[in-house]
């Protein structure tokens, strides 16, 4: 995903704007939100669509629909290994969502001498 500027500070660029709603908008399914969790949480930090059916209770097609919002949102990898798919997040996606979202802490204030 590509660098997004933090909605503190200054107004946030048109297109930054619509490239974020776009990543905002593929997080706001709660399916999504659990495929996430679950390839985050599994042993190898990886997982493939037979691996996540059963856990979120969904089909196969499903599931893939899903994994390919979030794999063109940028949050997700897919690596292709013989006949299966695997997935992984993309830390530095996730962390960039989580700095735009997360207001700057408070700074000290320089005191006049």
């Amino acid at each position: 995903m590509p660098a997004i500027s933090p909605l503190v500070g200054e107004p946030i660029k048109r297109v930054d704007a619509e490239r974020l709603a776009g990543v905002l908008k593929a997080l706001a399914d709660p399916a999504r939100l659990r495929l996430l969790s679950l390839i985050q949480s599994a042993p190898e930090g990886e997982a493939s669509v037979s691996d996540l059916t059963a856990p979120l209770g969904l089909s196969q097609p499903t599931v893939s629909h899903h994994l390919r919002i979030l794999t063109e949102a940028g949050l997700l990898e897919r690596e292709k290994r013989g006949v299966w798919a695997y997935y992984s997040l993309v830390p530095s996606a996730i962390g960039a969502i989580a700095d735009l979202l997360t207001p700057p802490r408070k700074r000290p204030t320089k005191r006049a001498r």
